[in-house]
């Protein structure tokens, strides 16, 4: 007798898929979390996501107010809204956390990221890596007789796109930011 092919959340007793139709999904959401630019906040807000088992796809920090001494972590997670919500609401319980911003809420908003790419080639290998570096608008900021090294600024998905294209043709590297984001509009 054959095995039955029974989908998950069913059981052998149903033809039916039995999972929740109406459960959240999950979905990438942007937060801005300004802070003092101290020692230690970077830990405190990290030591957050990781001790509720939550994940971080993308983090940028930098200094924004020089004589505030303020700072911008920019976070990329995944997750519903209502952990979305959960994490945003520890996250402002944190003293030094003055505001909390989710930018995929607020709009669409524009993400950009930096990254660095060594391509290790010769011959054809090497003009098609300045070709598609052409296309993608990367520019060549270190060359050698074997290597180039480019630098794109871009969308995540812009820069995943061009680092597969590039590894047929010899990638040895790859350095990326982060992303970095802002609200569009006023």
């Amino acid at each position: 007798m054959a095995a039955l092919n029974i989908k998950q959340g069913s059981t052998s007793h149903s033809a039916y898929d039995l999972r929740d139709s109406h459960s959240e999904v999950e979905s990438s959401h942007t937060l801005a979390v300004v802070v003092d630019n101290e020692a230690g906040v970077l830990a405190r807000v990290i030591g957050l996501f990781s001790g509720r088992g939550y994940n971080i796809d993308s983090l940028t920090v930098a200094e924004i107010d020089h004589k505030g001494h303020r700072s911008r972590i920019t976070i990329v997670t995944r997750g519903t809204m209502a952990v979305i919500d959960q994490i945003k609401a520890q996250l402002g319980r944190i003293v030094p956390v003055h505001e909390v911003i989710d930018l995929t809420i607020e709009s669409t908003p524009v993400e950009r990221e930096l990254a660095l790419f060594k391509v290790v080639g010769t011959g054809e290998k090497r003009i098609e890596a300045l070709r598609l570096a052409e296309i993608f608008r990367a520019n060549v900021v270190d060359s050698t007789l074997e290597s180039f090294v480019f630098e794109m600024t871009g969308t995540s998905e812009k820069i995943d796109a061009f680092a597969e294209l590039m590894r047929p043709l010899g990638l040895a590297d790859v350095a990326r930011t982060g992303v970095a984001a802002l609200a569009r509009g006023v």
